[in-house]
């Protein structure tokens, strides 16, 4: 697994903003969407390409497109549906499949309860997107949902990243055999006792669509 941490001042300045306890739902959804776009431009630098030739309205030249099958983008519900226009608007040709992932919060477990993908994944780029890496467990898990249907190549893209959380999460891919990669906008600190990162900005799907009880 690589992990790949964003080192940009636009970066840390909206992830500042997101963390702010004050900040309302419509902001913070603004800023999830901005943000991403930004993590996206790494995460997909090593997106498969295949030659064009095309015409311009000066000379005929040749280009690149986005190679097919196309790359498949996986939000785990409901967080990461926040993510999801961001994703889009950079690759707006790729393909979304969905993941419904739930963390038991006595157990720490994920399980899934949803899922909406092909069946086959052989030859797709596959980019899972997740808010908060805490445990490492829903995605670890999501991963491995994907590579039991043949995808080879999956890159995660995460705002906020916990220690245990990322080594939790290479222990659960590693032994997939396919290639894994991690981008995320900070690691913070440290898991607290109830699993949330430290100092973190909550629970995003909260902050992102209020409180489902």
């Amino acid at each position: 697994m690589e992990l790949k941490v964003l080192d940009h001042p636009l970066v840390a300045h909206k992830l500042t903003c997101l963390r702010e306890a004050s900040t309302s739902s419509p902001t913070f959804r603004a800023l999830v969407d901005e943000l991403v776009t930004l993590l996206a431009y790494e995460a997909t630098r090593g997106v498969r390409v295949r030659p064009v030739h095309i015409t311009t309205p000066v000379a005929e030249t040749d280009g690149v497109t986005l190679a097919d099958p196309k790359p498949l983008v996986v939000p785990i519900l409901r967080a990461g549906l926040g993510m999801l226009g961001g994703m889009t608007r950079l690759m707006p040709t790729a393909e979304v499949g969905f993941v419904g992932m739930i963390r038991d919060e006595t157990t720490l477990q994920p399980f899934t309860y949803a899922e909406r993908l092909p069946q086959d994944l052989s030859g797709r780029q596959c980019f899972v997107l997740d808010p908060m890496l805490a445990t490492g467990g829903s995605l670890g898990g999501c991963v491995q949902f994907l590579a039991a249907r043949k995808a080879d190549d999956v890159t995660c893209i995460c705002l906020l990243a916990a220690p245990e959380g990322i080594e939790n999460f290479r222990s659960l891919v590693d032994g997939l055999h396919i290639t894994t990669t991690l981008v995320v906008a900070q690691v913070d600190e440290r898991l607290n006792e109830q699993g949330y990162i430290v100092p973190g900005l909550g629970d995003a799907g909260d902050r992102l669509y209020g409180r489902v009880d």
